[in-house]
């Protein structure tokens, strides 16, 4: 496995092995003892989860103010652009977010630590993204950053406006938004 720190180092891009042959191909996705040994971090995965959404699908930006969720993100079908945005005050890069393409052609995968936002957009006609999280969804904790906040000025590869959920629209600005200390 090959290991990429981004800008914001605790966000991490991880290419697994492929194995590829005539028959197709053999990835592993997450092996505990693989993960921690290239990244060095040791974490517990408690539930699974997999969306699927069509082209211009604008997901985010979602954290849990309590329970907050490390998130192991890959993509299955199609194409999306991935943004995490630190939510963390006592960290140097508070505010700021990193974004990268995720596709189920290039077998890539995200991880973000807890004490971030997340979200992304749909590139392609559509897309299945299945991640991993490190605590059990709580509604009652989850809050949304606004995408558009133009203090984060995240540049999104959107053509016209995103299709998004009505707690999307509701986003908060990040100068008004529930951090993490």
């Amino acid at each position: 496995m090959r290991v990429t720190r981004t800008a914001i180092p605790d966000v991490i891009i991880l290419e697994p092995k492929v194995f590829q042959d005539a028959r197709g191909f053999f990835v592993e996705n997450y092996n505990r003892r693989s993960f921690r040994e290239a990244t060095g971090i040791d974490v517990d995965f408690v539930q699974d989860n997999h969306s699927r959404s069509g082209k211009g699908v604008l997901r985010g930006l979602h954290y849990q103010i309590k329970q907050p969720q490390g998130k192991l993100v890959r993509v299955t079908q199609g194409e999306i652009w991935d943004v995490a945005v630190d939510l963390r005050r006592s960290s140097s890069t508070f505010g700021k977010w990193v974004a990268t393409p995720l596709s189920a052609d290039a077998k890539t995968i995200i991880w973000i630590p807890p004490g971030f936002a997340h979200g992304f957009v749909v590139k392609t006609q559509a897309a299945e993204v299945q991640y991993k999280t490190t605590d059990y969804y709580a509604p009652e904790f989850e809050r949304t950053l606004l995408w558009s906040d133009p203090e984060l000025a995240i540049p999104w590869p959107l053509a016209g406006e995103p299709l998004l959920a009505d707690k999307d629209r509701r986003g908060k600005l990040l100068a008004e938004a529930d951090t993490y200390p």
